[in-house]
């Protein structure tokens, strides 16, 4: 059974950084492609990033670009999402996703997406 474990929300201060930790069954993080989306109060779940397989291509919505980064831990089974300069439209349930089928692009849609984490809560304070 797959699984998948966030970690690592919280409060912080705008400007402030957090880690998230996307915790996976054995062998999960390392053969699927993983994304990382969130979802504000009344907004849609949206793509945050993306890392694919191989881990050789990561992927980032342009409202994170240069202050998120993805990456992955195959000997821990993990992916964590690092958040710098926070901002208070970051605020937001924050997910882990696995896809198992896409090998050549990292996905934005969450439908193409097989598994999901239950979400970890991001607040940030201005």
């Amino acid at each position: 059974q797959v699984q998948l474990v966030e970690s690592g929300g919280g409060l912080v201060q705008a400007g402030g950084s957090l880690r998230l930790a996307c915790a996976t069954s054995e062998g999960i993080s390392s053969t699927y492609t993983m994304g990382w989306f969130r979802q504000a109060p009344g907004k849609t779940r949206d793509f945050v990033a993306g890392i694919i397989r191989a881990a050789t291509a990561t992927s980032y919505a342009d409202s994170v670009k240069g202050r998120f980064t993805i990456s992955r831990d195959n000997a821990k089974n993990t992916v964590y999402l690092q958040m710098n300069n926070l901002k208070s439209e970051d605020t937001a349930v924050y997910y882990c996703a696995a896809d198992r089928e896409s090998t050549l692009f990292i996905p934005r849609l969450g439908s193409l997406y097989d598994y999901w984490g239950q979400g970890t809560q991001v607040t940030v304070s201005t």
